[in-house]
């Protein structure tokens, strides 16, 4: 009986194998006619990096019809010993957007990569290689740096010089945390459009070839300006935003949204969604106001609580503190939603939070002082605007704590340096302008200063925002 089942085992081997090579030859042959149909077979955007493990890495393109798209990728820039994904289709459904994963990876390992259309190289990439370095593996502390920022309007600033600065800072990862498109619009055909737009930035491919990049939305690219719950076509908002990102996740299977949880290096990230479920900015806070709504908030707190990791960072499109007051276009008309998570992560023993966003067109970095109330000290590193105009209307807004003096001077993006190595492990961050040169000065936190009953910001705070912080008291 042995001897024919691995016949029968052989055969049907053999059948799968001869079944893939019909289906592999059908498949080229249709873009072969495809092809002669719409001209040569290419990378319309991208190729660019997502979601990223220690393991794995997502690559994402736009093509320009429907063809057959794969990756060969190893070790060796040759890519003699080279392995390929798994092929995936354009379709017209999916505005011929593709991902492809990248399987089998080991940790802090540089990779490199070509792509493959139609069964063959691009012709316009000329058979260029790009390359990556896989994170650190969870259980493996280590040092990277993780940088983020937002606001990039492709109509203000076409050449965007900022990227050339974020390349040379050579960030592990890049987080995008809304208005990456100036898409100002309920159409979804304009949003995508915008979206083409400002992926053919020039400075920007290198970035997008070899860093991953994850991002959430705010107003601009969610809808128009102060957009919520109201938009009327949201689901088609989303619809594209996911169509043009490769996140590791988009809200839940019951609750919609571009929130997501990703582990990266031993950090956890969460991502928020500060729009689809948003209550009207004038809407009067209170108890039955939200932001996120209750089920992401829900998700969120369970994500909290499962967390080990020392540092948990909050990315949120919209400031956290109360700088712009209520009927603001941020957490500060939100408060009572704000406040509550913040008592939930003190209840709860949470250690580790701190706190990221943008949208100011400046770049900040404020604190919300919760060791005043038995927790520990809340930092907001705001990051604003990677493209956009700056404006002086900070100087009209109060957040709880100036930490450092605001910069408004240039474009900027932030970077958050995490090393995990130390018993107490360490967090810098600092902003960057478009020549590398440092606009916010770095503040370092260790974790056992995000710890209930630790107060922190008066060893933290700028010697000229101390001063003027005791000239307003005083006042």
């Amino acid at each position: 009986m042995a001897p024919a089942r691995m016949v029968v085992g052989s055969l049907w081997w053999v059948t799968l194998l001869l079944a893939m090579q019909v289906a592999s030859s059908a498949a080229t042959a249709q873009d072969a006619v495809t092809a002669r149909q719409l001209g040569s077979p290419r990378v319309m955007q991208g190729p660019m990096l997502g979601a990223a493990g220690p393991h794995g890495m997502t690559v994402w393109a736009r093509l320009n019809g429907p063809f057959a798209f794969r990756v060969r990728y190893g070790t060796d820039r040759e890519l003699r010993h080279a392995r390929w994904s798994t092929e995936v289709r354009a379709t017209v459904e999916g505005d011929w957007t593709v991902r492809s994963s990248l399987s089998g990876l080991t940790p802090q390992t540089r990779y490199y990569y070509r792509v493959q259309v139609a069964g063959r190289s691009d012709k316009y990439l000329k058979g260029r290689v790009f390359s990556f370095l896989t994170p650190p593996a969870d259980d493996a502390p280590a040092e990277f740096e993780i940088a983020f920022g937002s606001c990039a309007r492709y109509g203000e600033d076409r050449v965007q010089p900022i990227w050339a600065a974020v390349e040379r800072a050579r960030p592990s990862l890049f987080c995008w945390l809304g208005d990456n498109i100036y898409g100002d619009s309920t159409d979804p055909a304009i949003l995508a459009e915008e979206y083409r737009r400002q992926r053919d930035v020039p400075g920007l491919q290198p970035i997008l070839h070899s860093t991953p990049q994850l991002a959430v939305w705010d107003d601009h690219d969610f809808g128009v300006n102060d957009y919520d719950r109201r938009h009327p076509r949201k689901r088609e908002s989303l619809e594209v935003f996911s169509r043009y990102w490769a996140n590791p996740g988009c809200g839940t299977e019951v609750v919609p949204g571009v929130f997501f949880h990703h582990r990266f290096g031993g950090v956890d990230l969460f991502f928020l969604d500060i729009r689809y479920h948003r209550d009207p900015n004038a809407m009067p806070d209170g108890p039955g106001k939200t932001m996120l709504g209750a089920g992401q908030r829900a998700w969120l707190e369970a994500e909290l609580l499962r967390s080990k990791a020392p540092f948990k960072v909050l990315f949120s499109g919209s400031g956290w503190s109360a700088a712009k007051g209520q009927g603001g276009d941020s957490w500060a008309s939100y408060m009572h939603e704000r406040d509550a998570l913040f008592e939930f992560i003190r209840t709860k023993g949470i250690r580790g939070v701190v706190l990221a966003s943008g949208d100011t067109h400046v770049a900040e970095l404020n604190c919300i002082p919760w060791s005043e109330r038995g927790g520990y000290d809340l930092y907001d590193f705001v990051s604003s605007p990677l493209a956009q105009r700056c404006t002086d209307s900070w100087l009209d807004r109060k957040p709880e704590i100036r930490i450092r003096p605001v910069w408004f001077g240039s474009e900027s993006f932030g970077v958050m340096r995490f090393d995990l190595r130390p018993a107490d492990p360490t967090l810098e961050y600092r902003a960057l302008g478009p020549r590398g040169e440092v606009v916010i000065r770095p503040l370092k936190l260790r974790a056992s200063e995000l710890t209930n009953g630790t107060r922190s910001w008066d060893r933290k705070i700028d010697p000229i925002e101390a001063r003027r912080r005791k000239l307003r008291t005083v006042r």
